[in-house]
């Protein structure tokens, strides 16, 4: 048995494109809290826009001059500021948001078997090289495993969240 493939027309995607900047109430906001390079903002901010999410990133000085950089749309992008990435956190979970960890611990879900958002969700992503602080993974609802068949121990930062944010975004 063969599969059938889907194949859309270029009007059906024009017509399932966001018209209008979206209102950041009940959707994905993608979280690179504790970032080590600025082409991984710049590639997390494209992805942003392509699933229909936010990005959300710390105050440092670099990182608007990434972001514009990797701004390869030329046009505005939704971007929430973040002075401090844990009371952030919390505040996120307090107002009822579901926390998603991008992260290797003994409880974490395969990414398979990730549902897609159906309520405001934050991904909260690490460090390039130590992960997510230990401190911020109390404050996870769920931590997820990206499984890996290779040599390496993890994936690039801006990749892995492009996964997670196509999967929470119910687009693959």
């Amino acid at each position: 048995m063969s599969a059938q493939m889907w194949v859309r027309t270029p009007a059906e995607i024009r017509r399932q494109r966001r018209r209008k900047a979206h209102r950041c109430l009940n959707h994905l906001i993608i979280a690179p809290l504790w970032p080590m390079h600025g082409a991984n903002l710049g590639t997390l901010l494209r992805t942003c826009d392509a699933v229909g999410a936010c990005l959300a990133v710390p105050r440092y000085p670099w990182v608007p001059q990434a972001l514009e950089t990797g701004n390869t749309l030329r046009q505005p992008s939704c971007v929430h500021w973040v002075n401090n990435p844990l009371r952030w956190l919390r505040s996120q979970r307090t107002s009822g948001s579901h926390v998603v960890g991008v992260e290797l611990t003994d409880e974490s879900v395969r990414l398979a078997s990730l549902p897609a958002a159906r309520r405001r969700t934050v991904v909260v992503l690490g460090h390039e090289r130590d992960g997510i602080p230990v401190e911020a993974t109390s404050l996870l609802d769920v931590a997820v495993e990206i499984p890996m068949v290779g040599t390496g121990m993890s994936l690039n930062v801006a990749v892995a969240g492009s996964l997670v944010a196509y999967k929470l975004a119910g687009l693959v």
